[in-house]
């Protein structure tokens, strides 16, 4: 950053660090005894789409990647579309195996960001749950290399457990670079996986 770009308040945006998504194992270990959230197995990777032949062909490697072993008893993953028109992946893993669920998510983010794709990438997210049936995500930002938890509140009212959300970063503040700008913690109502 430049003198010129620092008296105009212009500032570098935060390179993505696809290798922060290697944390959260370990920060659900952190999270599971703070809050009682478990891992439910489940995490998805959203962007938006892309047309032509060559994102098409990377969404087919992406699938043929991730489904090489539905035949020894793996989930297949599954690509859905939201109703702002953005694609999801969702992949599913036993619920003991966060480490393997974050290696595919790790591996969808790095195929599409060297695919050229990078500027498409929106958001991961690890899908929790705690013995009252309540959801919690944490939720990847690609492009601020930043987690944010989003808790909503049971049912269709499309309301956040605030008071959740800031206990999850409170607990999780020195095992995940958490987004400390609260205007970025953005809903992701209906995230699959969630």
């Amino acid at each position: 950053m430049g003198l010129l770009d620092a008296i105009l308040g212009r500032s570098k945006p935060v390179r993505p660090d696809l290798d922060q998504l290697f944390a959260v194992p370990s920060a659900a270990l952190t999270l599971q005894a703070a809050t009682g959230f478990t891992p439910t197995g489940r995490g998805s990777v959203c962007f938006a789409g892309a047309e032509g032949g060559g994102f098409a062909r990377l969404q087919e490697d992406v699938r043929e990647l991730l489904d090489a072993d539905t035949e020894r008893g793996g989930i297949p993953v599954e690509f859905s579309r939201d109703a702002y028109g953005y694609t999801w992946l969702l992949a599913t893993h036993p619920a003991d195996d966060t480490a393997g669920l974050v290696n595919d998510l790790h591996a969808v983010n790095t195929m599409l960001q060297d695919g050229g794709f990078g500027p498409h990438l929106l958001c991961s997210l690890i899908s929790f749950r705690d013995a009252e049936g309540r959801a919690l995500a944490l939720v990847y930002l690609y492009k601020r290399g930043t987690f944010y938890p989003f808790a909503p509140l049971p049912g269709d009212a499309e309301k956040r457990d605030n008071q959740l959300e800031l206990q999850v970063r409170g607990a999780l503040g020195d095992d995940l670079r958490v987004e400390k700008d609260l205007s970025r913690w953005f809903p992701v109502w209906g995230a699959p996986g969630l």
